[in-house]
């Protein structure tokens, strides 16, 4: 099965209809770094990413990590761990921090957007994540976590994401 993105405040998934935010500046086929836009496409996604020092292990048919302190995601477009889940050193990389004061990425699920051939400046850590207000994203899909929690139970290894517009 594929969750449906429909617009930018309507995803879809087996009969269920969350509310959902997205890129700041809506959607395209010709992502950049930076440019706050969702692509569009239909992407495989990856494993759940969870805070354990703040949940217990979701209920989930993912393969589950925790999230710990050194986690990050590459988005230093002249690494060649571009688009990567890195561990954070002292060594000056740009990334996205994965371990955060705040709730967004409690729970996570990479989108598998420019993921296996990876092109530099197309585009990272691009997430199915949380949201309490709505507020546009850097990009990713954001759901509230009721709504995440409910996701989660429902989609598997084998679950696409189909983002339209």
């Amino acid at each position: 099965m594929t969750i449906i993105v429909k617009d930018k405040h309507t995803l879809l998934y087996k009969g269920f209809r969350f509310k959902c935010c997205v890129g700041k500046n809506n959607f395209s086929k010709r992502k950049i770094e930076g440019d706050k836009k969702t692509p569009i496409g239909t992407f495989k996604i990856g494993n759940l990413f969870y805070r354990a020092d703040r949940f217990k292990k979701p209920l989930t048919k993912l393969k589950t990590y925790r999230i710990n302190k050194n986690m990050g995601w590459c988005d230093d477009i002249n690494h060649k761990k571009y688009n990567k889940l890195i561990k954070i050193t002292k060594k000056k990389i740009n990334h996205e921090k994965l371990f955060r004061r705040d709730y967004k990425y409690d729970f996570f699920i990479p989108i598998k957007y420019n993921f296996n051939k990876v092109v530099p400046n197309k585009g990272s850590a691009i997430f199915i994540h949380l949201t309490k207000n709505y507020q546009t994203t850097s990009g990713c899909i954001a759901l509230s976590k009721k709504d995440f929690l409910i996701l989660i139970k429902l989609i598997d290894k084998n679950t696409k994401i189909k983002i339209l517009r």
